[in-house]
């Protein structure tokens, strides 16, 4: 592959990313704010004559959104919202083969002497053992109990990567902390909130009781997902800033104290 064939195939690749990105957070900050609506038009009584809607306005018309417990459609009807997280996490692995394991951009010998295979091995080994170690975690009991489910979130991205700052490059370094984020997402849609998704309109669709620890799940898992959103942009932008960032003589401590700010953010954005 020539050096012109790559920059524009690096281009597209990024392009389409980024894009697919937009419309996957959009949305999912979008059925946030709104479930956060619903939640404070719950504890409104009726009598106060508020709608049990909520009204927006938008483009050249007034919009109204209400939230049901069942189907009054098809389940045909019902529309999904879930290639966008499929299309930005493939997208992001082509980019990572571009621009990581098909060039000398992944190992830094001044780092860590290692061939370029065993350094794929690495990257792709902690993209599986960052979700399973997530999901067990979230299944559990400390999964139930924010405040100590963050503290040990916090913990493993310190210890991965503070790890791969002694393994990679420090823009491979954070691109793949940024990876493991964007996988962590990507598979809370595919493996947890779909699926619950499925049975929950099966459930409706024939009139049967619905396992509310399934919804309770996936809701989890999407707040999660708006926390990590937040630092996992910010990731896919720091390469344009190495002095500060990667290239920093703190670098993984930078990158752990960004995340936090990251959550700051994203908690402000929620209660917005």
């Amino acid at each position: 592959m020539t050096s012109s064939i790559r920059e524009w195939l690096n281009l597209l690749v990024r392009w389409f990313h980024v894009f697919a990105a937009i419309m996957w957070v959009g949305q999912t900050y979008y059925f946030t704010w709104l479930d956060g609506q619903f939640g404070k038009l719950a504890n409104k009584t009726a009598g106060d004559g508020v709608s049990s809607s909520v009204w927006m306005v938008h483009s050249g018309g007034f919009y109204t959104v209400d939230k049901q417990k069942s189907l009054s459609v098809g389940p045909k009807q019902v529309h999904w919202f879930r290639w966008e997280a499929l299309m930005t996490w493939l997208s992001g692995m082509v980019l990572l083969v571009l621009v990581y394991y098909s060039s000398s951009g992944l190992i830094d010998t001044d780092v860590a002497n290692i061939s370029q295979g065993a350094g794929i091995a690495i990257g792709l080994a902690v993209l599986a053992g960052g979700w399973i170690i997530y999901d067990v975690a979230a299944l559990s009991p400390l999964g139930r109990t924010e405040g100590m489910f963050a503290v040990f979130s916090l913990l493993m991205i310190a210890v991965l990567a503070w790890g791969l700052t002694h393994v990679f490059s420090g823009r491979a370094a954070y691109i793949h902390v940024g990876a493991v984020l964007g996988t962590i997402m990507t598979a809370n849609v595919w493996f947890r909130i779909l699926p619950s998704q499925r049975k929950m309109i099966a459930a409706a669709a024939a009139r049967s009781a619905f396992d509310a620890s399934l919804g309770a799940q996936a809701k989890l898992r999407s707040k999660h997902n708006t926390f990590i959103a937040v630092p996992v942009v910010f990731i896919m932008i720091s390469n344009h800033f190495p002095v500060a960032t990667y290239g920093n003589t703190y670098g993984w401590e930078v990158l752990v104290g960004l995340v936090l700010l990251g959550w700051a953010a994203a908690k402000l954005i929620r209660e917005a």
